[in-house]
């Protein structure tokens, strides 16, 4: 079992060098603060985990807290401790010396999920239920620019923004609001071309993925990664039926347009094209 997990991650690995060496030129470029700025840094087990959301961050979060010391089990971290409680230092943090000797001596690890599913999540999450950031930040702005004959109620509360017009958005070169990070590609988040990743896990074989992860930094027999669904837990989660669905709502152009959007992803981490 192990020797055939070791094998996945060579492919993975070796299918993103090449991805990075044929599209990139940047092997040369030095890495900044800013290139860093999404790694969440463990000491004690010296692991260096790139946040990439909708693909499971909120439990590894939990993992790498409950791996520091700073709880006795994943299950009692609620949400918001994960989220804004800052007991994780990010990579950026620390000074250039800091930051180089834990990206040379730390295993360096992301998690990722196939970008469709990833982004009808993302959708699901922020938009279909009460958000107090992201409908008045981006629903209004979306409502505003794309709905034809808003009405007022929509265009002050920015609630209700359809798939459509979320994809109107994510496509427009000119778009309203800036990009944010639960819709970001993985190559801007996690700079997969710059750092040379030490582990690839994907979401779709999550379970077996972390278990192997955790049993190679020598982590704790008793730690498992939660199954637990964070938010909107007696909602279904995000499947490719579920996205299916949703992109069924978006012309073919759309579509395709999508997946460009998403192509070096869809490369880089070999999804097949949907």
């Amino acid at each position: 079992k192990w020797k055939n997990l070791y094998q996945i991650q060579r492919e993975r690995k070796r299918i993103m060098r090449e991805t990075c060496s044929k599209y990139k030129s940047n092997n040369r470029r030095i890495i900044t603060p800013y290139h860093v700025s999404r790694i969440f840094v463990e000491d004690k087990y010296r692991v260096l985990y790139c946040e990439v959301p909708k693909a499971g961050c909120s439990n590894w979060k939990r993992v790498l807290m409950v791996l520091n010391g700073l709880a006795s089990s994943t299950k009692d971290i609620q949400h918001n401790t994960v989220h804004y409680g800052n007991y994780l230092k990010r990579l950026d943090g620390f000074d250039h010396k800091g930051i180089y000797h834990r990206l040379n001596t730390y295993t360096k690890m992301l998690f990722i999920r196939e970008p469709f599913e990833k982004l009808v999540s993302a959708f699901r999450d922020k938009f279909e239920h009460p958000n107090n950031y992201y409908h008045p930040v981006f629903g209004k702005a979306i409502i505003s620019r794309y709905r034809v004959n808003a009405t007022k109620e929509a265009l002050r509360t920015g609630a209700g923004v359809t798939f459509k017009e979320f994809i109107q958005y994510l496509l427009d070169v000119h778009r309203p609001v800036g990009m944010d990070i639960h819709w970001d590609h993985v190559n801007r988040l996690c700079s997969p071309c710059l750092i040379d990743y030490d582990f690839v896990g994907k979401f779709e074989s999550m379970e077996e993925d972390a278990n192997f992860f955790l049993h190679l930094i020598g982590a704790p027999q008793n730690l498992t990664f939660p199954k637990f669904k964070d938010r909107h837990s007696n909602e279904e989660r995000t499947t490719s039926k579920i996205t299916k669905q949703y992109f069924a709502q978006l012309s073919p152009s759309q579509r395709q347009q999508s997946y460009d959007f998403y192509y070096m992803d869809y490369l880089m981490f070999n999804y097949s094209k949907p």
